[in-house]
């Protein structure tokens, strides 16, 4: 295994990979950064992988020794584009690599199985720099620490909310965490309506949102998304509201006996799928949950018997949020 650089503190090469594009862009920013800045014109090689790159090209740079008393860093982008006779000179170089230089491979994806891969896994522990995307669920608590670079505060339902008009694309979080953040500079926070003033949605509508608006009884909002969503099948979101409906009776039957922690367990689901059932099970009187059952059955018949999908289904989410 490859030692780190003297001087540098750095490993002789990266791979910084991952459909994340925000994290790798940071990735090498900081990795730029530790370049002298007085040498970072003469230091730094950055290409892109093309397929008329040639091996003699990339070597004589990476063979090439530094300005000054830095390092060199050859950076190359779109690293699984890497034509094969540049890729396997690389994975020659790395055997023996220039202890003055860092090569930084970017790449959106690159499968481990790959000789390349593998080859610069070999050179340390943190060679490999994931930058893969967090989950849908993952991402507010994200959004809430990205908010705060930009000096605002921000809390879980106004960061859920972005997420959902957003999407999942922390670059397009970050640019309007940056346009909310100049509205909001006074106030400090970024509230839930500021997001619904100011964030148009582009993101494409979830049934999750909208099964989550009925569980709260928010039939404005609920009946809002529903209406954004692209040519809707109304007998898989009623099949989704029933499943959803039979969630909440399982949650508030167990928070009255006290055993509220075990509905994950009881549904078959991780803790994160379910952290928010007993306190939308709570907003429903006794009763209504299992009257919104049989509507949601009316509602299935309805939409098999050549009723207007679009009147049945809403009716049937006024009849669960208004009772």
């Amino acid at each position: 295994m490859a030692q780190e650089q003297t001087g540098s503190g750095l490993l002789p090469a990266y791979l910084i990979v991952g459909s994340d594009d925000l994290k790798r862009r940071q990735a090498t920013t900081r990795l730029k950064a530790r370049l002298d800045e007085g040498f970072s014109a003469f230091n730094l090689d950055e290409r892109i992988a093309t397929p008329d790159l040639e091996p003699a090209d990339i070597l004589s740079s990476l063979n090439t020794l530094p300005m000054g008393d830095s390092f060199r860093l050859v950076m190359i982008e779109r690293a699984e584009k890497l034509p094969k006779p540049v890729s396997e000179a690389i994975i020659s170089y790395l055997a023996d690599p220039n202890p003055a230089c860092v090569l930084c491979l970017v790449a959106e994806s690159l499968a481990k199985s790959t000789r390349l891969y593998k080859a610069v896994a070999k050179v340390g522990k943190q060679s490999v720099i994931s930058c893969a995307p967090k989950k849908r669920w993952e991402l507010p608590p994200v959004v809430i620490k990205m908010a705060s670079v930009y000096g605002v505060r921000m809390d879980q339902a106004a960061a859920a909310e972005l997420v959902s008009r957003v999407g999942e694309s922390t670059t397009m979080l970050d640019s309007q965490l940056k346009v909310l953040s100049e509205y909001c500079r006074d106030a400090g926070v970024i509230t839930l309506q500021d997001v619904e003033k100011n964030i148009t949605r582009t993101a494409e509508v979830k049934p999750w949102d909208l099964l989550d608006a009925v569980s709260q009884r928010d039939a404005a909002k609920a009946l809002s998304l529903y209406r954004l969503m692209q040519n809707p099948s109304q007998v898989a979101l009623c099949s989704l509201l029933t499943s959803r409906l039979r969630e909440l009776i399982c949650a508030r039957s167990l928070d009255a006996r006290g055993q509220g922690a075990m509905l994950g367990s009881e549904l078959g689901k991780q803790a994160w799928q379910v952290k928010n059932h007993l306190n939308w099970a709570r907003r429903f009187p006794n009763g209504a949950l299992e009257h919104d059952l049989v509507a949601c059955a009316r509602c299935d018949q309805a939409l098999k018997s050549g009723a207007d999908p679009n009147v049945a289904f809403t009716e049937l989410v006024v009849t669960i949020c208004v009772g």
